[in-house]
């Protein structure tokens, strides 16, 4: 890897992300070097700390004037760690897919840094911000608008290497575009179909061999089986297991579905109004929640067993989810948690191993965004 500074300045006030070793890219080549560069198995390959998107409020036609903000995301750090799976999970408009486009590059962050390999994306341009749209690709939520119906499979798998001719000369497209789709489980015939006459599922397959056209290190999966049968979206997640352990990727998965989340995340961050409330690995989350949102997320999942759904205690949230353009103060879940006191409201918690916990050789000593963080029994997934 290119010569490595570390950062002086701590980039975030969270204690359970990794120190930033930034790359001192003072020219596109040397850029270029520390993009192409490999990171060893483990190791962080995407650094995101201090993510802020905030969208503004207008009001007036000729003058328009902003009167505030949607404040989308604001304030969010986890690494991402090459090889392994980060599941984000929340509700509704909690952010995952405006984080997802932050660091796609399709949104423009308003404040933030997002360090990959070492280099801050968000102030790239030219050969090396090609070389990052090359090495981090997208498999977006529905299948069926994410495809031109105008252009063959053919087309559409093979359109990346236009932009990018240096991954495939011209005459090799085609049989490149043919491995693909045998690669997704596809028959290489299909190449000359177009996307209307494909299923659900066998169009989600298109979009991950879109995604995988141009080697990428990270794909970015923003909802990829939500709009699936049940039975495909098993198929599709045994897939990308597969062809993560074949083409050594990195992924970062956003999904409703906790178990889905579960089955292919090595670690999960939840996400509510903007911000990351806790974060660890799956059997953390799942097994040893501390967070107040998280638990309640967890009983809410449905259980098949009769038997255990009886004895199960359900938490029900009162209230409604505040507005992203005016969120409330100090801890953001407090207007809808049951162990919400004064400080709540006056003191914003930091994403931090809960100090009961530092000294603790346990699973719930991961971080969590809570003035009150404790274990509840939850029903696993």
């Amino acid at each position: 890897m290119a010569e490595l500074d570390k950062k002086d300045d701590a980039v975030d006030a969270t204690p359970g992300i990794s120190e930033v070793e930034v790359v001192d890219a003072a020219s596109e080549t040397a850029a270029l070097a520390a993009i192409e560069a490999p990171v060893d198995r483990g190791e962080p390959i995407l650094q995101v700390r201090n993510l802020v998107k905030h969208f503004p409020l207008t009001q007036g036609i000729l003058f328009k004037k902003q009167i505030g903000a949607v404040r989308a995301v604001d304030g969010v750090s986890f690494d991402l760690h090459q090889g392994e799976t980060l599941g984000i999970v929340g509700e509704s408009g909690c952010g995952k897919s405006t984080v997802a486009k932050l660091l796609m590059l399709l949104e423009t962050a308003t404040s933030g840094e997002v360090f990959y390999k070492g280099t801050d994306i968000t102030k790239l341009s030219g050969k090396a911000l090609k070389a990052v749209r090359r090495n981090i690709q997208m498999v977006f939520q529905d299948p069926y608008t994410s495809l031109n119906p105008r252009m063959t499979v053919g087309d559409i798998i093979g359109e990346p290497y236009e932009i990018h001719p240096e991954v495939a000369p011209k005459g090799d497209r085609r049989r490149k575009v043919q491995e693909l789709l045998d690669v997704v489980g596809l028959n290489p015939e299909y190449i000359n179909r177009y996307p209307h006459q494909f299923s659900g599922g066998q169009r989600q397959r298109i979009g991950i061999a879109r995604g995988l056209a141009l080697n990428p290190e990270i794909i970015i999966c923003d909802e990829p089986v939500s709009a699936l049968d049940v039975s495909v979206q098993a198929q599709v997640i045994n897939l990308m297991a597969k062809l993560q352990d074949e083409f050594n990727l990195s992924y970062i998965f956003i999904a409703h579905d906790l178990s889905i989340v579960r089955h292919i995340s090595d670690r999960v961050g939840v996400m509510y109004l903007g911000k990351m409330a806790e974060i660890g690995t799956d059997t953390q989350i799942y097994d040893h929640p501390t967070h107040p949102y998280t638990q309640a997320l967890l009983s809410a999942v449905p259980v098949p067993d009769p038997e255990a759904r009886e004895g199960r205690e359900r938490i029900i949230l009162t209230g409604d989810v505040p507005s992203p353009a005016n969120p409330p103060s100090g801890c953001r879940f407090r207007t809808r948690c049951w162990k919400a006191e004064d400080k709540c409201a006056t003191e914003e918690p930091l994403l931090a191993i809960p100090q009961r916990f530092k000294s603790v050789d346990s699973p719930a000593a991961h971080e969590s965004a809570c003035h009150f963080a404790e274990e509840k029994a939850v029903l696993a997934v």
